[in-house]
Parts: structure tokens; sequence; C-alpha cells
């Protein structure tokens, strides 16, 4: 009888760990898409003490990016979606592909997906060197 319990135990391990791996892929899959950001150019300026970094961005339908502020002046053109844009001191505002907008220095803001594709934007920085291109804002 002793023996029967142990493998029945051993039994009862093996499925908890099995359906504690699948619920741990399940939870994984579940996880919001991340936000794909890829350096197109960084490059020190002809002013002292200031860069320019050109970004491609691609946001997933559903993501938003979080509250943040940058050292610099960031222009940004949509691409490809439709971006709603928080800006302190500002009224949010939709862009649609073929839009620009421009994001004053040391202003919080936030990008948010909230349409049916993918929104792609290129963003660019011009700001002091040395100093973190973003800081997140809780």
């Amino acid at each position: 009888m002793t023996r029967l319990n142990v493998r029945s135990s051993s039994a009862r391990l093996a499925m908890l760990l099995a359906v504690a791996l699948l619920a741990g892929d399940h939870i994984a899959s579940a996880q919001q898409p991340a936000i794909q950001r890829k350096v197109l150019l960084q490059q020190d300026l002809n002013f002292p003490n200031l860069q320019m970094v050109t970004t491609l961005v691609e946001i997933p339908v559903g993501v938003s990016e979080v509250r943040h502020t940058h050292p610099g002046v960031l222009g940004i053109y949509v691409l490809e979606g439709t971006l709603t844009l928080a800006h302190e001191g500002r009224p949010t505002t939709t862009y649609k592909a073929g839009e620009s907008a421009h994001i004053d220095a040391g202003k919080i803001h936030q990008g948010i997906n909230a349409g049916s594709a993918t929104v792609k934007l290129v963003a660019t920085l011009v700001a002091e060197k040395g100093k973190p291109l973003n800081t997140p804002v809780p």
C-alpha cells in the first residue's frame, strides 16, 4: 500500500509539474506584445554637446508606452496606423499615417495604439549628449 501511495504521489507531482509548465507557457503567450525600437541614426551635431537620434518605432495594437520624458525636442512622423498622443499641457491628439508632431523637451507624454493596426513611426530626438534618451515617469 505504501508503494502505491508513492507512485500515486509521484504521478500527482508529475501531473502538477506538467500543468504548471503548460500554464506558464499560456501566461507567457498572453503577455502584451512589446514595443519595438530600432535606431536608424545616432550622430553628434555641429552644435556644442548635442546629438541627434532617429529611431523607427513599432507599437502593436492595444499597447501603450509608459509615461516618459526626453531631455530634448522630439519630432515624430507616423508611417502607418493611428497614434494617440497624450502630452502634458496639450489635449490628447490622434495622428494618422502621413501626419507629424513634436514633443517638447521635459514634457510628460505617452504614445498609445488604440487602433486596429500596428503603429509605425519615425522619431527624431535632438538632445544633449550623455543624458538618458528617455526617463520613465510614474
